[in-house]
């Protein structure tokens, strides 16, 4: 098989016959750069790094150049090659110096923090929310907000933070949830909490209260003698346990607060008095009753 054909040195580096030799050598650089094996591995490149070496080799020394200008490839041999390839050494010393410095000065892109301040209720039930960030110029992201996000929550979008130097990747985008706090639920792990004032006639006679919920108001019933801070439970209405909004949920705690009455009437006064007298210490006030019989044991 025929060996292939040489192709013309300043073919090679990209010069015309007249280039001196800063135009040479910047020639050479470039493209010893751009075919050097630790740069851009791969065979062809490394074809390529050695057609280019060659062909500054000859043409960097002035003797060669001259007799491969007047006879072209006949017209050098391996002796010649290997004096021009002094210059080579010499440029790939500074090539590779200077590839060295860059990889020092490589600095991956610092990383960004937004925080993202966010309602009960989409923490909870999970929302999509559109941010702005600028550095340096202005950007938009939108941002989901999963089902069940507990305060605290990190998101990271790759390679949206600061650009790096002399080619180094860029940074993240750290974005930290913060929740605000609800003025009437509270979360306590996949529930939700909440505190419902009854009135007396209601705890003592039952009822129905409208209660809170995140997907809105629910009737509930309340048991006639009901005590202040006893706990309902409504089901399947706290916090998605997982990032579906249609999977299970937590359930809703309800603890009851009955309320003192104050600024009586005349009237109510006597109501209340009408009450007490009826009713007596010993059947009015189980909790009290117990409490006393309580401190009878300990006397």
């Amino acid at each position: 098989m025929a060996s292939r054909r040489k192709r013309d040195y300043y073919e090679v580096l990209g010069v015309d016959r007249n280039a001196d030799d800063a135009a040479l050598k910047r020639a050479y650089r470039e493209l010893a750069r751009k075919y050097h094996p630790d740069i851009n591995p791969g065979a062809d490149t490394e074809d390529k790094f050695k057609e280019v070496n060659e062909a500054y080799a000859i043409l960097s020394d002035p003797k060669s150049r001259t007799r491969y200008d007047r006879y072209g490839h006949a017209g050098v041999d391996s002796s010649e090659m290997a004096t021009g390839f002094s210059g080579v050494v010499d440029a790939a010393t500074d090539i590779i110096n200077d590839l060295l410095r860059r990889r020092r000065q490589k600095k991956r892109g610092r990383d960004l923090r937004y925080t993202l301040e966010v309602t009960f209720e989409e923490a909870a039930l999970g929302a999509e929310k559109i941010i702005e960030v600028t550095s340096p110029r202005k950007k938009e992201f939108t941002v989901t907000i999963p089902p069940g996000t507990k305060p605290g929550a990190l998101k990271t979008l790759k390679g949206e933070g600061e650009l790096g130097t002399a080619g180094a990747g860029p940074g993240d985008l750290v974005i930290i949830l913060r929740v605000k706090e609800h003025a009437i639920f509270r979360r306590e792990g996949n529930d939700v909490w909440c505190d419902v004032p009854i009135s007396f006639p209601q705890a003592s006679l039952g009822a129905v209260v409208e209660v809170p919920t995140l997907d809105g108001g629910v009737k509930m019933r309340i048991p006639a003698g009901t005590q202040s801070g006893r706990v309902f439970r409504i089901r399947d209405r706290g916090v998605p346990r997982t990032a579906s909004r249609g999977g299970p949920r937590g359930d809703q705690m309800v603890k009851v607060i009955v309320e003192t009455p104050t600024n009586l009437t005349q009237r109510q006064r006597e109501l209340l008095e009408e009450f007490a007298r009826a009713s007596g210490d010993t059947i009015a006030h189980p909790q009290r009753r117990g409490f006393l019989d309580r401190v009878k044991a300990l006397l």
